[in-house]
C-alpha cells in the first residue's frame, strides 16, 4: 500500500519536532534565581583594652534598606497589561479582456477555412478578499516577594533575582523574578514597586496535575503551529 507524500511529509516533520516540543517543567533552585550570600568578612582582632571594638558598633541612624550584596529586598508585584488589535481588510481586483477575431489577407479564419471556426478570445477574472480581525488581552498579577540583591553595579543600580515555591494539594505554583532597582526608588519598609524594576523578568506558573491539563498536547502544538502545512 502506497501512502500519500503529504502523510509522509507530515509524518517526518512530527518525529523532527518531537524534541522541541517536549519541554521539562521548571525545577526549584534555579541557579539563575538563587539566593548570594555575602563573604564572610575575616573576624578582626580584638583590643581588650579600648572602649570601641570593631565589628559591635551600633548604628543609630544608618538606613537599613538594602545596598549590600546578599541584602533581602521585598518586590510588590503589581502588574496589569490590557492589549488590543483589530485589523479589517478588504481587497477587490476585476480584470477583463477581449480579443477579436483577427484577419489574415483581408480574410478571417471562417472566410479562410470555412465552418464555424472563431479565434474571437474574451477572458474574465473577479478576486475578493475580505479579513477581519480582533484579539484582546488582560492580565493580572499582584502579590509579594523577597529576594536578594546578587550584584551592585559600579552605578550603584542593585541586581536582584529569587523566587518563591507554593506546595499545594495537586501541585506547586512559583513566582520568579530577576531584573535592576535603583536605591532611591526603595521605601523605608525595604519595599519596592515592580513596576520600578528595570530589565524586568517576572514568570508566575506552576507544575503538577491542575497545570498539566492547562497544557496543549504536542500534536495539537504541532497542527496549531506555522509549520503544519495545511
Amino acid at each position: 500500500m502506497k501512502y500519500p507524500y503529504f502523510l509522509l511529509i507530515i509524518i517526518a516533520t512530527t518525529v523532527s519536532g518531537l524534541p522541541g516540543c517536549i519541554s521539562l517543567p521548571a525545577q526549584p533552585n534555579d541557579p539563575a534565581y538563587a539566593p548570594v550570600y555575602p563573604a564572610t568578612p575575616k573576624p578582626t582582632e580584638l583590643n581588650n583594652g579600648a572602649i570601641y571594638q570593631s565589628g559591635f558598633e551600633i548604628t543609630l541612624y544608618e538606613d537599613r534598606k538594602a545596598h549590600r550584596v546578599g541584602d533581602i529586598i521585598t518586590i510588590q508585584l503589581d502588574e496589569s497589561t490590557r492589549a488590543k488589535k483589530e485589523a479589517d481588510t478588504e481587497l477587490s481586483k476585476n480584470t477583463d479582456a477581449t480579443i477579436a477575431n483577427p484577419t489574415v489577407l483581408g480574410k478571417t479564419v471562417k472566410g479562410l477555412f470555412g465552418g464555424d471556426l472563431s479565434l474571437d478570445t474574451s477572458l474574465s477574472a473577479e478576486r475578493d478578499f475580505d479579513s477581519e480581525t480582533e484579539s484582546k488581552q488582560s492580565n493580572s498579577l499582584s502579590g509579594n516577594i523577597t529576594v536578594t540583591v546578587s550584584e551592585v553595579l559600579p552605578n550603584g543600580l542593585l541586581k536582584v533575582r529569587g523566587e518563591k515555591w507554593l506546595t499545594l494539594n495537586r501541585g506547586d505554583e512559583y513566582i520568579r523574578i530577576m531584573g535592576l532597582v535603583r536605591p532611591d526608588d526603595i521605601g523605608p519598609d525595604n519595599v519596592v514597586s515592580s513596576q520600578k524594576v528595570a530589565d524586568a523578568r517576572i514568570t508566575y506558573s506552576g507544575r503538577g496535575e491542575l497545570a498539566d491539563s492547562n497544557t496543549v498536547g504536542w500534536i495539537t502544538r504541532l497542527i496549531l503551529s506555522a509549520f503544519f502545512p495545511f
